[in-house]
């Protein structure tokens, strides 16, 4: 118990040097004066759930990562579905953030347009079946493979084409951040330029 108290510290420390962020703008968003964080990184003061929850949400891990609390029994990762309008979502995100990603499966019958709007921005990717997309004046089928990202302040639905149930894979911004893809060129655009 003692040595993974003594490891807490330097673990904060470590956590905040690889996140790029400084001991001020950690008090900043959690709360905490940098004196204190100081001492706590340094072992100078005990850490206790006071000081540790705020930290664990600044930095959106576990509190057992933060503590380096040893795994538990089964480490398989039990995801608890829902039903919501018909169609089965299963959130994959298991902490809270900008981005959170979801697996849905939407039953055939759920095939009739009813556009919404909100705040942020969405990214779909069809792992199976036809993905109906309405979005403002455009009206589009998209297969498995397919990928679509848009605004979700502009008018939009998705659901089945009506043939089949549709499974899809959706990464949603809720205050409209995008998603980052990042791929290696192929060889030849590489031997092109």
């Amino acid at each position: 118990m003692v040595r993974v108290l003594n490891e807490v510290g330097p673990r904060l420390k470590r956590l905040r040097a690889e996140r790029g962020v400084t001991l001020s703008a950690l008090s900043e968003a959690t709360g905490i004066s940098a004196s204190t964080l100081s001492r706590l990184e340094s072992g100078r003061r005990r850490p206790s759930l006071e000081l540790l929850l705020p930290i664990s949400r600044a930095h959106q891990v576990p509190l057992d990562e933060l503590v380096g609390a040893p795994e538990v029994g089964d480490p398989r990762v039990r995801l608890t579905p829902h039903r919501s309008n018909g169609a089965t979502v299963v959130p994959l995100t298991r902490q809270p953030g900008p981005l959170q990603a979801y697996k849905m499966v939407l039953p055939a019958g759920r095939c009739t347009p009813e556009p919404r709007t909100h705040e942020g921005y969405e990214w779909l990717y069809v792992l199976a079946g036809r993905l109906r997309l309405v979005l403002a004046d455009h009206d589009l089928v998209l297969g498995t493979g397919e990928v679509a990202e848009f605004d979700t302040r502009l008018p939009h639905w998705f659901g089945s084409t009506g043939e089949a149930p549709v499974e899809i894979l959706s990464l949603f911004g809720r205050q409209g951040e995008r998603m980052h893809v990042r791929a290696k060129p192929r060889r030849a655009e590489q031997a092109e330029e």
